[in-house]
């Protein structure tokens, strides 16, 4: 009973879309909550179905927990269960339904509420279990990190940097916009992101050409991990075009053309 349990949340396509679909809904639920007349209209039905979802996903989450035991190979029962609730999705899957149900056991401020429910978002990560394409994206992430780590320390690095140049050029001149190092460091982001806010700018000769400097700079350092996750993407991608023919080209083999029999034990 078990293992079909397991094998009926994991790999079940009606139930994996309808999760899929849940956790958009709840996504567009909580966006559709944030607009006053809409939440002051509909707060009943955006309640009610805030309630189904936290069931539907408790429900879930009890009996991933329960079947937890045939996803891990290794380990006794109890052992299996602890690495599901401390590994990442059994992590999310928690958080997702744990704001709703903090507020019933203990007493907490409003406002310390409200910020608990932005925890509903967490759903959203929900896809990765569901999505290949989220799973694809993660699997990039991972098989990039070492590149992506290095080009971001490099990025910090300048950005420190910069700021600290920054401060001892326009400090006398703008004590106000530069007073210290870490006010620089909001120019710094904005200037190596190129997004160029103009709250805060320099007036001097020499800030004006640092500035232009670390904007060129900034566009190259910015660009760079894009290029390595879409680089690291498109492998991916191929890779999983090369195993799928490769797979598609093994079928054509053992099964006839035809018919679609077997023929991988015919002797020639």
């Amino acid at each position: 009973m078990k293992k079909k349990v397991y094998e009926f949340i994991n790999t079940n396509s009606y139930f994996v879309k309808f999760i899929y679909t849940l956790i958009i809904l709840n996504v567009i639920s909580l966006i559709l909550a944030s607009y006053k007349e809409i939440n002051y209209e509909y707060h009943p039905i955006l309640e009610g179905f805030e309630v189904f979802s936290v069931i539907i996903f408790s429900i879930e989450y009890i009996l991933r927990l329960w079947s937890a035991t045939h996803e891990y190979e290794t380990g006794t029962d109890l052992g299996k269960r602890m690495r599901f609730v401390f590994s990442f999705p059994g992590m999310i899957d928690l958080l997702a339904v744990l704001p709703f149900y903090l507020p019933l056991l203990i007493p907490f401020d409003l406002r310390v509420l409200r910020i608990l429910r932005l925890f509903r978002l967490l759903r959203i990560f929900k896809l990765g279990r569901v999505s290949k394409s989220l799973q694809t994206v993660f699997s990039v992430l991972r098989e990039s990190r070492a590149e992506l780590s290095i080009t971001l320390f490099v990025a910090f690095i300048l950005m420190v940097l910069s700021s600290t140049l920054m401060f001892y050029v326009e400090h006398e001149v703008q004590p106000d916009k530069f007073e210290n190092i870490g006010m620089a460091m909001w120019w710094a982001v904005a200037t190596l992101t190129t997004v160029g806010y103009g709250d805060v700018y320099p007036v001097t000769g020499a800030g004006k050409l640092l500035s232009s400097v670390i904007a060129l700079v900034g566009i190259g350092f910015v660009a760079l991990p894009t290029g390595i996750i879409s680089s690291a993407f498109m492998t991916k991608v191929q890779e999983e075009k090369s195993k799928k023919a490769a797979e598609d080209a093994a079928t054509l083999i053992t099964t006839c053309p035809h018919c679609g029999a077997d023929i991988s034990d015919i002797k020639h």
